[in-house]
């Protein structure tokens, strides 16, 4: 049974010059598990859209062709009728969570289709349970961070038990942890109840393994359908696994996941050196901001920052790092000054400029161009967007533009800056150009995320969290080579912090093959 089909699709934005879709023809078969790939802007979110009616029924627009979800025609049915058999989960889930606790909104689909009370509670303590979200089920829904408030956005989504399960970047916000458990739940998910699940990712080597079939977008049109082993044979370079790119390198056949990885290593008598140890230089200068002993507790509840000392020096570029949870957002908004501690000080050498998780905070006009100036916008790749409205960016797109906002500085550039998880929604070329923006830039930078590849592209130091405070502290070589979960693909495969280093005259010159 086809649980998703698209006919000569073809979609184009209200005001935009081209389709966002162009003549796309597809079918997903009931428990199909389906990973979209391809670059910002070239229609995956689009399609997700188009799948839940909210394209053109939200959007607007211009729309040719036919969709098929869960076996309503999207002509005929609105998002609310699809929402029956459609579970959606896009990149921004603050949007989508409208109940103010947990248990209430992973009931609120249950209650609406006019569940009874004890198969509401059922359903509410089994999506609690697989999404590992059970001890949050009283917690206010504003009092959870970026990625708890992902989870239960999912959580919501999953509790009807829909036919189709389409989700955009949905470990877009996951620690390493919760993004491997979540890939392994969809598996089981799809396996056990037969769901038809979709989603959209840049990070492909935490999905691809899991998958049984991608499908890439380019420019709008089909570029790609086959297996994940086909696709990574096929894939450009901007699409490809950092340990696929590492055996590509070696003049091997890519490969889906660290194990098969490591297994064709093994078959042709690869090893590596290891990498050289990298110290951090010593810092004599004052530094621009300071945490002294910072705690900052909840009233009647847990303590979210645990007596923090953290120093930040001109220039230096650090990624904080941990689980969801630990802390992470939290210390950012102390540096900005938006909450302050119960107990120590934060001491800031001048202005902090802080991007939050939600890009569309930030957004308040009707074009890009008035969001910010010409030069922040060509910064960041919007030159060409300027007359788009930002709610019809891709979420790569606004997370960009929010960026814009933030780092256009009309009164000289600030001390630090501040960024919560900057990459949702980016692909790996414009992650590598944030990457070289934010080395360009000269000032400090401090930046949560939970993607070790972005960290090693940009940092040169990292911070592990956990339950508060700091547990690990020293060079990016250090911290993201020496374990397991906040690791770098090639470092699991490998020991290499990138791919790259395989390629040193020095590793090359030690290389079996």
């Amino acid at each position: 049974m086809s649980a998703l089909a698209l006919d000569r699709v073809t979609y184009t934005y209200p005001g935009a010059a081209k389709p966002a879709l162009k003549e796309v023809s597809l079918d997903i078969s009931s428990g199909e598990l389906v990973v979209l790939a391809g670059a910002s802007g070239s229609g995956k979110t689009t399609l997700l859209r188009a799948a839940s009616g909210l394209v053109p029924h939200f959007h607007g627009g211009t729309m040719s062709g036919r969709v098929l979800a869960a076996e309503l025609d999207t002509r005929e049915h609105a998002p609310g009728e699809l929402a029956v058999g459609v579970g959606t989960l896009f990149q921004d889930p603050e949007t989508q969570v409208v109940m103010g606790s947990v248990r209430a909104e992973l009931a609120f689909g249950l209650e609406n289709r006019g569940d009874s009370p004890a198969a509401v509670a059922r359903g509410v303590e089994e999506a609690a349970l697989a999404l590992g979200i059970a001890h949050l089920l009283d917690r206010p829904t504003g009092e959870l961070s970026g990625g708890e408030l992902q989870r239960v956005a999912l959580g919501a989504a999953l509790a009807p038990r829909p036919s189709l399960l389409v989700l955009d970047e949905p470990t877009s916000q996951l620690d390493p942890v919760a993004g491997d458990e979540l890939m392994a739940l969809l598996r089981r998910l799809n396996e056990d109840f037969d769901i038809a699940i979709v989603l959209s990712e840049h990070r492909l080597e935490r999905c691809l393994p899991a998958a049984d079939r991608a499908i890439a977008l380019d420019r709008g049109r089909l570029a790609f359908d086959g297996t994940p082993s086909e696709f990574l044979g096929w894939a450009p370079r901007e699409l490809q696994t950092p340990g696929a790119r590492l055996l590509v390198g070696l003049g091997l056949e890519p490969a889906a996941g660290v194990k098969a990885a490591r297994a064709l290593l093994r078959a042709n008598d690869v090893s590596f050196p290891p990498a050289e140890s990298v110290e951090r230089p010593a810092r004599h200068e004052q530094p621009v901001l300071r945490f002294h002993r910072v705690w900052h507790e909840l009233r009647n509840g847990p303590a979210i920052l645990r007596s923090v000392d953290l120093e930040l020096h001109p220039g230096e570029r650090v990624a904080l790092m941990g689980r969801n949870g630990a802390g992470k957002s939290t210390l950012l908004r102390h540096a900005a000054g938006l909450m302050e501690p119960s107990r120590g000080t934060v001491q800031r050498a001048g202005q902090v400029a802080l991007l939050l998780q939600n890009p569309g905070d930030y957004l308040v006009h009707d074009t890009v161009a008035h969001e910010a100036s010409a030069q922040a916008l060509e910064l960041v790749g919007l030159s060409g967007l300027k007359q788009r409205h930002p709610r019809d960016l891709a979420g790569g797109e606004r997370q960009r533009l929010a960026l814009a906002v933030v780092l256009d500085f009309p009164d000289g550039p600030p001390a630090v800056v501040c960024l919560d998880e900057p990459t949702r929604g980016m692909d790996r070329h414009r992650k590598a150009d944030l990457a070289d923006t934010l080395k360009s830039l000269g000032v400090a930078v401090l930046v949560a995320t939970h993607d070790p590849e972005f960290a090693a592209a940009f940092a040169d130091r990292v911070v592990l969290m956990a339950d508060g405070a700091p547990v690990a502290d020293a060079s990016a070589q250090e911290v993201l080579t020496g374990g397991t979960y906040f690791a770098t693909e090639t470092a699991r495969i490998a020991g290499l912090l990138t791919p790259e280093q395989a390629f040193t005259p020095a590793a090359h010159a030690e290389v079996a093959v």
